[in-house]
């Protein structure tokens, strides 16, 4: 069954339009309200947000909703989403949201709904809250003396840095490492920072003013030029780029290349299998991780297990089979046994932590398999289904055909932004380019005849 409201990680659109209103986050909150009370206690909500100008409207409304459902709402403020998913369980919440958009510019905005235990809500119960939504809820909201109240945290980010610091030795420090972090003008604009200098690392911070317009403008990890510009500019050791709400996280090495998930998730999986520290036998990621790392994965002896796109879709196959080690080649890296979610401060951690123990460039430590040739482009879409359309279906079908058991082929919609991705990877590069465009071109054909 299709889903009005919810995609890939909860729900998302442009600010001020359906479904991101006043009304609907006022109607979330009451509907989330009502499927999260157990038992006689108070019960309480975490309420976190990004930098987005939107995000104070989306923030009262659904406290308006928490409060009328008779739930108490702790704001914290700016924080990253990794935060949100720590102080659910810190502050024993029922329930815990995050205002945010992700690496979407400031004009979108969005709502993560996280559980009791930290985890992203699953598929089932998202269908639920649709049901709610879409209802007169009113007959069930609280009685005037059951109201909730709402108030501010204070130390939520001095909470946040000290768990992020915790997932080090303590022996660990970051002295004599120069790096520049990348806070994309988003949630992780203080306690990125903060987290790496009190490790001992020398901090140059850059986009860390947000203005409510301002977040993932031309950086952060969707945009890490201006970070490979710095960290030349500066000879820093490492750049790190984090996004709007600091869920993913992109590498630069100190020459200036790019270091995408897929490598982070393969020095992560290595350093914890030579420590005797992975488990699963590998790790898990998605059907759009590079083709090079399913190899490299097999040639150390161990698996990587796709799943289809969404890390909360990683972290399920993780929690049922046993791994610690997930992600998206996107940089959402998820490290389950320090968190129930994608955290980029946390996983650059891990990065530079192997840095110091080998005590060699990043260019070298990071760099851990040659990437197969691939090649991503996206199609927007503003209706219709022009995967359905015959001349479409035939194109991919002869794609597939021409990759052969050797290559892979990927196209699906964006469950955040009206877009069809696809993608194609195999070692001939041309091949992959040639293959790409055809398809792209067959599909903007569809959409405009449409």
């Amino acid at each position: 069954m299709s889903r009005k409201y919810f995609g890939t990680d909860g729900i998302r659109g442009r600010a001020n339009r359906l479904p991101m209103t006043a009304e609907v986050a006022l109607r979330v909150g009451m509907a989330v309200g009502m499927s999260f009370q157990r038992g006689n206690h108070r019960h309480r909500v975490v309420l976190g947000k990004d930098t987005r100008l939107s995000g104070y409207m989306i923030e009262n409304a659904m406290v308006a909703g928490f409060c009328a459902a008779g739930m108490d709402v702790f704001l914290l403020g700016p924080v990253p989403t990794p935060g949100v998913a720590m102080l659910v369980r810190s502050l024993r919440a029922d329930i815990g949201v995050m205002i945010s958009a992700s690496h979407n510019p400031y004009y979108d905005n969005g709502i993560k709904l996280f559980g009791p235990d930290g985890y992203k809500l699953s598929d089932d119960l998202e269908r639920r809250i649709e049901q709610l939504l879409d209802r007169d809820v009113d007959i069930a909201l609280a009685d005037a003396e059951a109201l909730g109240r709402a108030k501010r945290i204070d130390g939520v980010h001095d909470r946040y840095i000290e768990f992020a610091k915790r997932t080090l030795p303590r022996s660990m420090s970051l002295s004599g490492l120069r790096i520049v972090v990348d806070c994309a003008n988003g949630a992780g604009y203080k306690v990125a920072p903060a987290a790496l200098w009190e490790l001992g690392a020398e901090v140059i911070a850059i986009n860390d003013e947000p203005n409510g317009l301002n977040i993932n403008e031309d950086c952060g990890s969707t945009h890490p030029l201006g970070l490979a510009k710095k960290v030349h500019e500066v000879r820093a050791d490492i750049g790190i780029a984090l996004d709007g709400d600091g869920d993913r996280v992109t590498i630069v090495d100190e020459t200036g290349a790019v270091v995408d998930g897929d490598q982070v998730m393969a020095l992560i999986a290595e350093s914890w299998q030579q420590n005797g520290r992975l488990t699963g036998g590998g790790l898990v990621a998605t059907i759009m991780s590079n083709l090079g790392l399913e190899r490299h994965m097999a040639g150390l002896g161990l698996s990587l297990q796709r799943t289809k796109v969404g890390d909360r879709y990683v972290v399920e196959h993780m929690r049922a089979n046993g791994f610690n080690v997930g992600g998206e080649q996107s940089g959402h890296i998820v490290l389950s046994d320090f968190s129930t979610t994608g955290d980029g401060l946390v996983s650059a951690l891990q990065v530079l932590a192997c840095i110091k123990r080998a005590d060699r460039p990043a260019s070298e430590v990071c760099r851990r398999f040659e990437p197969v040739p691939q090649v991503l482009k996206n199609v927007r879409f503003s209706g219709g289904a022009p995967l359905e359309d015959e001349t479409v279906k035939a194109a991919i079908e002869d794609a597939r055909s021409r990759l052969g058991a050797s290559g892979r082929l990927v196209i699906r919609p964006s469950g955040t932004e009206p877009l069809i991705r696809v993608m194609a990877e195999a070692d001939d590069r041309p091949l992959v380019e040639e293959v790409v465009d055809g398809i792209v071109g067959v599909i903007a054909s569809a959409r405009t005849a449409a």
